[in-house]
């Protein structure tokens, strides 16, 4: 693999380069950035290929990325990418756009044996027998000039895309399974995959279903303001209130300010600096909105021995048959997503009613998980069988 480029730094050159591609069957791209310390993802590097070159853009000195924004959006254009999630994710938050028109070589490669997520250097390594020295993989790609090495590292991430994406694309296609990562591929195309509920931290807790209404309503507050003052100073989350110190101040607002001052978990300053905004959203009764998003929080129920036996055996049904189809488990779905679509016929119809995971499982695994209340396992004449029992 040869590691000419063209390193892009002023905004004519990007404009040139950007004219000279578009009409290119594909390009393969990857971005460096860097999310430490800050609520923005700063955008430090863009590697890009095509059949024609290699370019390496530089954010840093150009004001308007547009025209490259233009080809991630072109459906004209294939663009291939290995983890492209992340990249995208980043040029949607950033930039507003969705891609058109891709492939990525980590979701292809959970249809044909690869773990899911497979790392790039052991993908590359198992398809085109290429060792990757990924050695700059924590540089600091906020700093300028950059060395000749970083940016040879940086090349090593699209160098061998074309190859990846060819190799790949015929092992689908011998398999019958190239509209399965079709099928994938295009979730990466929808904006509701990037955008992520306000509430999310919130209701996803552990710790809400143990409180009652006013320290749920607290705790709900607690993570949009501790979001909203990230955002605005374009800190890290952490760097506002640190996650581990969230539980021990919710508990102990109940007992007011002595009690939030002497718990020996949360530093005083912390306390002191911010009681009166903890007091504040505290105090304040609940909107209807809020009220609404607590009532998302699923109730306490008490484990079910036999509903989780049940759930496990679905869940070894479908890492079975994946076993035995070359699929990663985790391409299909987690024991949560299980739990979820036994009680959601919605989600339900959309994971399983079609495309490539009802190929994989079939219509029956369909039918247990849409009929999961009248489940049973039947054990005769040296059979083990899951059946829907009929009254």
């Amino acid at each position: 693999m040869k590691n000419e480029y063209t390193l892009v730094k002023d905004q004519r050159t990007l404009e040139q380069v950007c004219s000279e591609e578009a009409n290119t069957p594909w390009l393969c791209f990857d971005t460096e950035f860097v999310g430490e310390k800050r609520y923005f993802t700063r955008l430090c590097l863009i590697q890009m290929s095509t059949p024609r070159h290699q370019y390496i853009i530089d954010p840093f000195s150009i004001s308007d990325l547009s025209p490259f924004l233009a080809l991630i959006q072109d459906p004209g254009i294939c663009k291939i990418t290995h983890a492209g999630e992340n990249d995208y994710r980043l040029l949607y938050q950033a930039y507003g756009i969705l891609p058109q028109n891709v492939f990525d070589t980590q979701i292809a490669s959970g249809f044909l044996g690869y773990r899911y997520p497979v790392s790039f250097k052991r993908l590359v390594e198992g398809e085109l027998k290429i060792s990757l020295s990924k050695s700059h993989t924590v540089a600091n790609w906020e700093t300028r000039p950059l060395g000749e090495k970083q940016l040879a590292y940086a090349l090593e991430d699209i160098m061998p895309l074309p190859a990846l994406w060819q190799q790949l694309s015929s092992h689908l296609e011998k398999k019958n399974r190239l509209h399965w990562a079709e099928e994938e591929f295009l979730v990466l195309e929808k904006a509701d995959f990037y955008d992520r509920d306000p509430h999310q931290e919130a209701l996803t807790s552990n710790l809400i279903r143990s409180l009652n209404r006013k320290e749920r309503l607290f705790l709900l507050r607690l993570f949009e303001w501790r979001r909203k003052t990230a955002e605005t100073k374009d800190y890290s989350k952490e760097m506002v209130l640190p996650a581990k110190l969230i539980s021990h101040i919710v508990r102990a607002m109940r007992s007011g300010k002595d009690a939030l001052r002497d718990n020996r978990r949360v530093p005083t300053k912390i306390a002191m600096d911010h009681w009166d905004t903890f007091m504040e959203l505290y105090s304040r009764p609940g909107t209807p909105e809020e009220l609404a998003v607590l009532q998302q929080v699923p109730a306490e129920t008490e484990e079910d021995p036999r509903e989780e036996l049940l759930l496990e055996m679905l869940y070894l049904v479908i890492k079975f048959q994946c076993l035995e189809n070359q699929v990663s488990p985790s391409m299909v779905l987690s024991r949560n997503n299980l739990k979820q679509a036994k009680n959601d016929p919605e989600f339900i119809e959309s994971y399983f009613g079609s495309g490539w995971r009802k190929e994989l499982l079939g219509s029956t695994f369909t039918k247990w998980v849409s009929q999961y209340e009248k489940l049973g396992v039947v054990i005769k004449n040296d059979e083990i069988a899951i059946r829907i029992q009929t009254e």
